[in-house]
């Protein structure tokens, strides 16, 4: 599991981490990259072991600056290099892993980099983070889920501002708009997500699963309906735990 060009991947005490490791550019998502987190992140889904992922990156620059533009634009065409990098489904993988997924963001968290984060559950960032989209700047739009999971976090005006001028968010801006959950400083960071991992770690893994199913199922719901998946699986979780005495 550990034997990858552009991720690195531990496990200890119930906490995934998976760090980009790609600093020397800037953690820009390739396909080698795309490969190696469908891997990761499959292998987390299916461990019962796993109670909670730390996300994070390597290097003092960036998060992940987007996609590699090298390999982009060697690609025989624009139009190619994108359907083949979203041939595995890296964001569907991200979005289907039932353990809570922490965010530690720092440095230019732009494009496929936002995108990443805005597919985990909760984001903190450092003072230093600078969020965007680009991607209309060259012609294109974002094809990971940007049109669509930034507007749920961060509402429509505030998006379309971001996607159509390739404007960026800092920090600040980032958690007064719900972008992020928390700031702090560059030390800080890490220690603050390992510090919350662990929380939700100590707690019955059956609890936290439901809950994060609960709301993200539920956030496509009526109220009504909304309201009786609650119940379900509350429901299902105290089962579970009478099963346990």
């Amino acid at each position: 599991m550990n034997a990858f060009e552009t991720v690195l991947y531990d496990k200890q005490d119930g906490v995934a981490c998976i760090t980009l490791n790609r600093p020397q550019k800037l953690n820009a998502y390739n396909m080698r990259m795309r490969d190696e987190l469908y891997e990761v992140l499959g292998a987390i889904r299916d461990d019962p072991e796993v109670r909670v992922a730390v996300l994070k990156a390597a290097g003092e620059k960036a998060f992940c600056a987007g996609a590699d533009l090298s390999e982009f634009l060697t690609a025989p065409s624009p139009i190619v290099a994108r359907q083949v990098r979203w041939e595995r489904d890296v964001w569907g993988r991200f979005l289907g892993v039932p353990q809570p997924i922490i965010a530690a963001v720092h440095g230019f968290v732009l494009g496929s980099g936002i995108e990443m984060a805005l597919c985990c559950d909760i984001r903190i960032a450092s003072d230093d983070a600078q969020f965007g989209l680009p991607e209309t700047q060259l012609g294109i739009i974002p094809a990971a889920g940007g049109t669509q999971t930034l507007p749920r976090v961060i509402g429509r005006g505030k998006a379309l501002e971001m996607l159509l001028t390739g404007s960026r968010l800092d920090s600040r801006q980032a958690l007064y708009l719900g972008l992020v959950n928390a700031v702090v400083s560059r030390p800080e960071l890490l220690p603050a997500a390992e510090k919350m991992a662990r929380t939700i770690a100590s707690y019955d893994p059956r609890a936290v699963r439901a809950v994060k199913e609960a709301v993200v199922r539920g956030l496509d719901l009526p109220l009504a309906d909304g309201i009786k998946l609650e119940s379900q699986l509350s429901a299902n979780v105290q089962c579970a735990r009478r099963l346990d005495k």
